[in-house]
């Protein structure tokens, strides 16, 4: 399509340079040889075929360097568009066959057998070029006098006129002989493209800065541009002369795209994308992304650019360890987003889950179970593979491997591999999927869990008959070994006390220390703590995302309760996840061991379903952040103030086993000295020394 000369005038610069671009006329191709050579170009593009290396049977013409040069095809005096011309040059490979002793004579006295060395050597040329979205190739005849032939020197060059491209295009090109005798030459170029769009940064601030003259009037445009979909706009104006344009960071995307246009009738569009390979980009690309599973067998990945992704479906065994995958295949690559898919299940089971992965990397996880928060089945999973004459073999799928059922192995599948063959045989297995060759079957191993605990209780049985009878005989000595057992009691009641996990945003090594204040008082009181200060080499080796996750099923399928810690940083990082802005330029960069960033992609979609209450609690320190800046999507849950609420953040993570208010109030003056010595020191140094009530620190 031809290109206006505006947006020729603003590639290739404001000088007087555009102008010194020699023109051709018309839309024809042609060829042009250096002198003493004669060439020819087919009419219409050939097959882009190489071939393979063949020997050369004596002196050949071959490609030997590539050189181009921009020219403009012209259809009218200022109606062009910007064109490749190439030049090849050509030299001589191999040597002329010298005859034999016994033969010299007899082609002395004949002298047409000197005829080779008086005619010409010819060659046909390919020259290929691509330029998305345009692949030609052309076929070039050259000769040259084989009296001008010396080996290993070079014979002239042809030109080809020329290779239409677009501004900011990458070009290839390649050239070889058909046959081809060697090695094919290769030359990659990038064109001008918008030399007056310059991108800056400064701070959480991007620049785009367009340098045009004053008097041009044209049309700018941001908008999202989806492979798979329509573009969607986002923003547009008309301006006139240099322009600055101010975007946040978090408003970067890699299909983030700038289109210009003159305003003028029927004006042609020029678009560039500047962010295909920012790193900040990709990151909001990810934090943007959503993967959902809809009943019954649906799931989604929701995304404003498309992914380069990969998508498995795995298993997650009860216990925590990384999910396995799975035989059925999803769409490995090139993930379609904003578009639900169906899984290749027969039927659906809670330990399913599906992985969104990125250069190895896990980006996205989501599991059956955490719709209903079902807890996670203790089923074995068989893998079933189909022989021919209907032979087939069954292993199960176990944290070392796939062990198969009828082997020595000291796994409990092995020890179990006939009772459950016998389960999968009579229908107690649900299958999940088969095709030809091979059958997932997923194998309830409840029974047998109770078969080992029926054991335990004939034991305990059997002792609570031995203690009676010597509760009969020794009085006096029974009563202290009763005694002992209501401690042994209430200290296993300790033990099994209600689970919390706390979720924070590390920003400094005061906050820190202040949050480990809070979970070590916590401790003291019946409640199960759980904070990634205290689990940092598991933290380092599974990642912040894996380890939130097992931590927070782990949590939820005990009945214990996520306990949100706010701070100014975890504000700020709630609002740039919730793209807010106003309040996003603050972020506080969070490290390698920092679980609540790695936490949101699970935390927010429950806030935004409807699944929080009942799961998490919010708590926020007095003097740090006022009662206002929590976020009003986390206030469907209780947010409470420490220490001046302690009393009623405490009953409610002791949940319905709560004391009464009196023992509460003891226990909350037990936390509250124990947590106020560091919150002072933490507040007086960040020259706030007022207190709770004091002051705040801004945050955002």
């Amino acid at each position: 399509m031809p290109v206006p000369w505006f947006l020729l005038s603003l590639a290739l610069g404001r000088s007087p340079m555009v102008l010194s671009l020699e023109k051709l006329m018309g839309p024809q191709d042609t060829a042009r040889c250096s002198p003493g050579l004669s060439c020819h170009l087919w009419d219409g593009d050939v097959l882009c075929l190489p071939g393979s290396i063949v020997s050369a049977p004596g002196p050949v013409l071959v490609p030997t360097r590539l050189q181009t040069e921009l020219v403009l095809r012209c259809y009218q005096e200022t109606d062009c568009d910007l064109c490749v011309r190439v030049a090849i040059h050509l030299a001589v490979h191999g040597h002329w066959e010298e005859p034999k002793d016994e033969d010299k004579f007899g082609r002395a006295a004949d002298p047409e057998l000197e005829e080779p060395r008086n005619a010409f050597l010819q060659a046909q040329v390919v020259l290929s070029f691509q330029a998305y979205p345009t692949a030609r190739c052309v076929l070039l005849e050259v000769q040259v006098p084989a009296a001008l032939v010396q080996p290993g020197q070079s014979v002239g060059s042809v030109v080809f006129d020329c290779f239409e491209a677009a501004l900011g295009a990458e070009v290839r090109i390649w050239s070889y002989t058909q046959p081809r005798y060697q090695k094919e030459l290769n030359f990659t170029q990038q064109l001008p493209a918008l030399p007056w769009l310059n991108v800056s940064a400064d701070g959480d601030d991007v620049y785009l800065v367009l340098d045009v003259s004053e008097e041009q009037r044209f049309g700018l445009s941001l908008y999202w541009n989806q492979i798979q979909g329509p573009t969607k706009p986002w923003w547009h104006r008309n301006l006139t002369g240099p322009q600055t344009i101010t975007l946040n960071h978090t408003d970067l995307f890699p299909c983030l795209c700038i289109q210009v246009w003159p305003l003028e009738p029927d004006s042609v569009r020029t678009s560039v994308c500047p962010f295909r390979e920012d790193p900040r980009a990709h990151r909001n690309l990810w934090r943007a992304a959503r993967l959902q599973l809809l009943p019954p067998r649906g799931w989604r990945l929701d995304a404003p650019c498309s992914l380069l992704a990969e998508a498995t479906l795995c298993w997650q065994a009860p216990g925590g360890g990384p999910c396995q995958s799975l035989v059925p295949p999803l769409y490995q690559a090139n993930v379609t987003v904003n578009k639900t898919l169906e899984l290749p299940l027969l039927n659906a089971h809670p330990n399913l889950c599906v992985q969104v992965s990125s250069w190895e990397k896990l980006q996205l996880q989501e599991c059956l179970w955490a719709d209903s928060l079902r807890a996670l089945k203790d089923d074995l999973l068989l893998v079933e593979t189909r022989g021919l004459q209907d032979n087939r073999s069954l292993c199960a799928l176990e944290p070392s491997g796939c062990t198969p059922l009828l082997s020595k192995a000291s796994t409990r599948a092995a020890r179990l591999g006939e009772q459950l063959l016998q389960d999968l045989q009579s229908g107690q297995c649900l299958q999940l999927w088969e095709d030809e060759l091979r059958a997932l079957w997923a194998c309830p191993m409840d029974k047998y869990v109770h078969q080992r605990w029926a054991l335990v209780w004939l034991a305990c049985l059997l002792l609570a008959s031995v203690l009676f009878l010597l509760f009969l005989f020794r009085k006096d000595h029974v009563k202290g070994w009763l005694r002992l057992l209501k401690e042994d009691l209430r200290a296993g009641a300790a033990a099994t006390a209600r689970a919390a996990l706390l979720l924070y945003s590390a920003e400094d090594s005061g906050f820190e220390r202040l949050v480990g204040a809070l979970a070590s008082a916590l401790c003291q009181l019946p409640l199960q703590v759980t904070v990634d200060l205290w689990s940092r080499r598991e933290l380092s080796a599974q990642g912040p995302l894996a380890w939130f996750h097992a931590q927070r099923r782990q949590t939820l399928q005990e009945g214990g309760v996520v306990v949100l810690l706010f701070s100014p940083g975890a504000v700020a990082l709630c609002h740039e996840w919730l793209q807010d802005s106003a309040s996003a330029s603050a972020s506080a960069p969070h490290g390698p061991h920092d679980a609540f960033a790695a936490s949101l992609s699970c935390v927010l979609p429950d806030f935004l379903q409807g699944r929080a209450p009942g799961r998490y609690v919010g708590a926020y320190f007095d003097g740090l952040l006022p009662s206002g800046a929590v976020p009003a999507l986390f206030r469907s849950v209780p947010v409470f103030s420490l220490p001046s609420q302690l009393p009623d953040f405490l009953g409610t993570l002791q949940g319905p086993g709560a004391p009464g208010p009196g023992r509460l109030g003891e226990r909350a003056k037990q936390v509250s000295r124990a947590l106020q010595p560091t919150l002072d020191q933490l507040l007086q140094a960040l020259g706030d020394p007022g207190g709770p009530g004091g002051g705040t620190r801004d945050g955002t």
